[in-house]
C-alpha cells in the first residue's frame, strides 16, 4: 500500500491497484495504490478511509479482462459481483446473506467479476462470461469498503487483454498504453489541479 498526496474532503481519492496503472496520472488529486487483489485493495482503503480525512469520492481505476469477444475500451462500471466466493452455499449454512452484487452510483449496464484469480484460461473466462463482461482483482472489494464507509464510488476499467490463453503476457504488454488511457479519462473527468 502507498498513499501519494494528501487526502481531503473537497476532491476524490484516485485508487489503483499498482504503479504500472498508475504511471501517467498527472493531477493533484491523492493516488492509493493497493497492490493486487481483493485483501490488498480492501485493507488499503480502509486503512485510509479509517484515518481520515475521508474524500468526497473514490474513483477506482485500473485494467481489466474482457469476458465477451470483441470487448475493448474504457467502461464506467455499473456493478459488481464476486466470482470466487459462494454467497448462496454460506446463506443455506448460515441464513445470513453475503458478497451479493452491489450496484455502483453513475455506472451504466457493465457487469465487473472481482476475484484473486488472475483469469488466463478459456473455461474460466466462457463460466464467468456469464455473468460478466469484465475481470478484475479489487473491485468488489472497493466497492465493498466504500459502501460501508459511506463514500461514494466509481469504478473506471480499461481492457488490457481477453481473460483467455495468454492473458498474462498480453497483460505486461499492455499495461503502458492502458495506462495512459486512464490518465486522459481522468484528466478529461476529473479536471482537478492543484
Amino acid at each position: 500500500m502507498e498513499l501519494l498526496g494528501e487526502i481531503a474532503g473537497d476532491r476524490p481519492l484516485l485508487v489503483l491497484a499498482v504503479k504500472e496503472e498508475a504511471q501517467f496520472l498527472d493531477t493533484g488529486l491523492p493516488v492509493l495504490l493497493t497492490g493486487m487483489g481483493k485483501v490488498n485493495a480492501a485493507t488499503a482503503l480502509a486503512t485510509v478511509l479509517g484515518r481520515g480525512p475521508r474524500p468526497s469520492g473514490i474513483v477506482n481505476l485500473g485494467t481489466a479482462g474482457a469476458l465477451r469477444p470483441g470487448l475493448t475500451g474504457t467502461h464506467v462500471v455499473g456493478t459488481v459481483v464476486q466470482h470466487d466466493f459462494d454467497g448462496r452455499l454460506l446463506a443455506m449454512l448460515t441464513g445470513e446473506s453475503y458478497g451479493a452484487p452491489l450496484t455502483l452510483p453513475d455506472g451504466g449496464d457493465v457487469v465487473l467479476a472481482t476475484g484473486d484469480t488472475f483469469i488466463s484460461d478459456e473455461v474460466a473466462r466462457a463460466r464467468l462470461a456469464e455473468q460478466a463482461s469484465l475481470v478484475d482483482m479489487e473491485g468488489y472489494a472497493l466497492a465493498h469498503v466504500a459502501s460501508v464507509a459511506g463514500v461514494p464510488l466509481r469504478v473506471v476499467k480499461h481492457v488490457s487483454d481477453e481473460a483467455g490463453e495468454g492473458a498474462a503476457r498480453t497483460w505486461r504488454e499492455s499495461v503502458a498504453g492502458c495506462a495512459r488511457v486512464l490518465a486522459d479519462w481522468a484528466a478529461e473527468n476529473l479536471p482537478y489541479r492543484p
